[in-house]
């Protein structure tokens, strides 16, 4: 009886609390009135909140009674709060909210727990400066998620990378002025990493991994809405840095491995005003790392303040800045010889003992790097918005740049190392203004992007000329030194700063400055003729200025029409997308002078803009509850209008070469059962020069267009107690680093690298433990250059959220 006694006053007085809850529930739609899938809904003050589902609807209960305020937010869409009143023991039903399409701002929501295919994104607002699903939009890309990265404890731009589909590196990050940071092959041509958050964001060195929310790699010709400054002919690739998000938290992680790796990162998001319409966040990262190598080393410190100012439901400003500080050995490149045979065709024949570094940690290069943006958002109307942006960026190369060189004529495959101390700056400016709308005309759905951009940049190099410091041999073996310029005491050749700078002495300092100028206008429109099938329409008017040289001695300008055309037909709507696009992209052409100097006078020779278009068609899947996330597409691009030696005169350049580059490429990634998430990815290329007199290359493959195929897989279960492990493997054939017809091929072999790791997830604590490179392969990458990989590596990562 007391027992019972005890239960009926327990429930008495839990009566009036239950008494006191309520239930929410409510439907999401787009502008168009779709279904919103995967919007967080929070009820603010408290900690309960849902994600819409695939009917964009949610439900949210034990609610307490009175007013709430609910916050909806969703990336590539304003944020929206609703103020409602719960009542006790009943639902509340929010009527249909409708969320309008804006900018990335106080979007990357923390929400708890894992997401449905965790290693895809199914929309971003940058690659078409509309914020399209990926099912609605005509060209290719790949996206590197936060959520996958973590899953590889990565550290490293490089490694994240490896992951892109049809990316392969071509050459590690060098630091030195102009062209320091690291190139990759894409669709057969060489790209380097200059997009930031959709703004060029030029780097000397190598892009800091922890501040990376995903990565996003354009494919094809993409110059319409970008230009021809920040990508290449094959596509570009854009980093999308953290940014505010709505609510307060953050995370301490400490990263430690092999060859003295120590990275310790903070990323902290507050609000910093009661109404909370002010988010500031900060990122910054401290790493140290050396080589497996003899000797070299990498030192980085950054930090990443990033602000977002919402002044009401119109008008939003947000600021990001990162500011680098890089200090590091470069790493050991050896250069064949582009003119004559080397004396080894293959690493065998070459016995390189890729242990050795040839260099010296004192002979150091210094790359500080800052890159700022700031925007403005505004909402003109229901249906068109206005978005102003502004980005600089500064790079600075300082220190000592050293390669060995390959003559072919010494003997023992003996290489002549160089060194020079660089001095150099890059500046950019841009500014951009563009209009947004989303309006129905003549019955059907018009997505417009109307923009105007500004790109200013300016290059200064005042570095040394190359000196002469003593021969080697990759094999390690001691020779007799051979010098031809005796800058220094002949054998005598230590590295040292003091020795060094001796041997620079009589080099000198060169004084180069670049300036240079892009205007450009662009229009696009995405228009739904039908619900199911959609055309794309873009253009844009590209005025290029090259300002010369300090005297204004060599300036030239050109103007550029490029052109885009996309078609996608959904056979079953917001699950599967076939589509074709014609891409356009140019590069401008310097003129240059021809003639033979010691037979006569020279003159001026001016030359069109190189042309890339691309066809290209596929498939593109969403099926399963968004479980299965999966690109297919095949690629033809020509590049017309080659500017090349002249094969009957070496003191004369014409423009009829031609390089014709196809492939195909697949992309999965999946989340079959819950806490499993796969990706795979493959890429085949196809790539020649054609249409050329010029026998040295014709026939050939480009050497910037790397292996003809790339691969990579990743797989990662988690269990429902927190315990997980992933595994994977990333390759490519065959390519070949060298290939003339004058010096023959020298092929690098094909490489597949298995990984694997384990983690431990409970609470706020993450612990993970990796193996790179399981079976400690040694493989190589290269661009007219042999540059060895790192190893066998172990990496242990322990992260603490609050």
């Amino acid at each position: 009886m007391k027992r019972i006694l005890q239960i009926m006053t327990l429930l008495l007085f839990a009566a009036p609390a239950l008494a006191q809850t309520g239930h929410l529930k409510g439907k999401v739609l787009d502008n168009s009135q779709d279904p919103l899938i995967g919007v967080t809904v929070m009820v603010v003050g408290t900690e309960k909140g849902a994600i819409t589902d695939i009917d964009g609807s949610f439900n949210i209960s034990g609610l307490p009674a009175g007013t709430a305020v609910v916050r909806l937010s969703f990336v590539g869409f304003k944020t929206v709060e609703i103020t409602t009143t719960i009542e006790p023991k009943k639902t509340t039903l929010l009527e249909d909210i409708t969320l309008y399409e804006g900018n990335e701002i106080l979007q990357d929501v923390v929400v708890t727990g894992s997401r449905v295919n965790a290693f895809s994104r199914e929309q971003t607002a940058y690659v078409a400066k509309l914020p399209l699903k990926d099912l609605e939009n005509t060209q290719v890309y790949s996206t590197i998620t936060s959520d996958l990265l973590e899953s590889q404890t990565v550290t490293s731009f490089e490694d994240a990378l490896k992951n892109a589909t049809g990316v392969d590196k071509l050459w590690t990050s060098t630091g030195r002025g102009g062209d320091g940071a690291g190139y990759y092959s894409l669709r057969g041509f060489s790209v380097q990493p200059q997009l930031v958050n959709g703004m060029p964001g030029l780097t000397n060195g190598t892009i800091n991994a922890a501040n990376i929310e995903r990565i996003e790699v354009i494919k094809g010709p993409s110059a319409t809405l970008f230009g021809n400054s920040v990508g290449s002919y094959g596509g570009i690739i854009n980093v999308v840095t953290k940014k505010p998000f709505v609510g307060r938290g953050g995370s301490v992680n400490y990263t430690t491995g092999s060859f003295g790796l120590n990275q310790l990162t903070l990323d902290y998001n507050t609000a910093l005003d009661s109404e909370e319409d002010v988010y500031f966040r900060i990122n910054t990262s401290y790493l140290t790392k050396g080589s497996f190598q003899d000797a070299g080393f990498r030192e980085t410190f950054f930090i990443a303040p990033s602000l977002s100012y919402r002044v009401n439901n119109r008008l939003s400003f947000n600021f990001y800045g990162e500011i680098t500080e890089a200090t590091q050995t470069n790493p050991t490149m050896l250069f064949l010889n582009r003119a004559a045979p080397s004396e080894a065709g293959s690493l065998e024949e070459l016995g390189y003992n890729n242990e050795l570094s040839f260099t010296s940690n004192h002979l150091t290069l210094s790359n500080p790097t800052s890159n700022f943006r700031a925007e403005a958002n505004y909402k003109l109307s229901d249906n068109w918005t206005s978005q102003t942006l502004v980005s600089t960026s500064h790079t600075t190369t300082d220190g000592y740049y050293s390669y060995l060189y390959d003559y072919g004529i010494l003997g023992g495959n003996t290489f002549t190392r160089f060194i020079s101390k660089q001095n150099a700056q890059t500046n950019t400016f841009d500014i951009q203004q563009n209009f947004t709308g989303d309006f129905l005309l003549g019955g059907m759905r018009h997505r417009v992007l109307i923009g105007l951009d500004y790109l200013a940049s300016r290059y200064v190099d005042n570095s040394s000329g190359y000196a002469f410091y003593g021969n080697v041999r990759p094999n390690g073996e001691a020779i007799a030194d051979n010098p031809f310029t005796p800058a220094v005491e002949t054998g005598s050749f230590p590295l040292t700063t003091a020795a060094v700078d001796a041997a620079l002495a009589a080099q000198g300092h060169g004084s180069t400055s670049v300036k240079r100028e892009v205007l450009s206008s662009y229009i696009s429109d995405v228009v739904n003729i039908t619900p199911r099938f959609s055309a794309m329409a873009s253009l844009r008017f590209d005025r290029f200025e090259d300002k010369g040289n300090l005297e204004g001695v060599g300036g030239y300008d050109q103007f550029t029409l490029s052109p885009k055309f996309g078609l996608l037909y959904q056979p079953v709507a917001d699950k599967l997308s076939i589509f074709a696009n014609y891409q356009n992209s140019f590069n401008n052409v310097a003129p240059a002078l021809v003639g033979d100097p010691n037979s006569g006078p020279q003159s001026l020779k001016v030359f069109d803009p190189e042309q890339a278009n691309q066809l290209e068609f596929g498939v593109k899947a969403n099926l399963l509850d968004y479980r299965l996330n999966a690109t297919l597409s095949y690629y033809d691009i020509t590049v017309s209008d080659v500017v090349m030696t002249d094969p009957s005169d070496p003191f004369n350049r014409i423009q009829e070469g031609e390089v014709v580059s196809s492939g195909f490429e697949l992309e999965v990634n999946a989340n079959p059962i819950d806490g499993l998430n796969l990706r795979a990815t493959f890429a085949d290329n196809d790539s020649e020069t054609t249409n050329t007199d010029n026998a040295n290359i014709a026939g050939r493959r480009p050497l910037g267009a790397g292996p003809e195929k790339v691969y990579s897989f990743w797989a990662s279960y988690r269990t429902h107690k927190g315990l997980g492990v992933g595994a994977g493997f990333n390759g490519a054939s065959e390519r070949a680093t060298i290939n003339y017809a004058a010096t023959g091929n020298f092929i690098l072999p094909e490489y597949t690298i298995a990984n694997a790791s384990v983690f431990y997830e409970v609470s706020k604590f993450r612990i993970a433990l990796k193996v790179n490179n399981l079976f400690n392969k040694q493989y190589y990458s290269g661009w007219t250059t042999i540059t060895p990989q790192e190893p066998r590596a172990f990496l242990a990562s322990f992260k603490y959220s609050f």
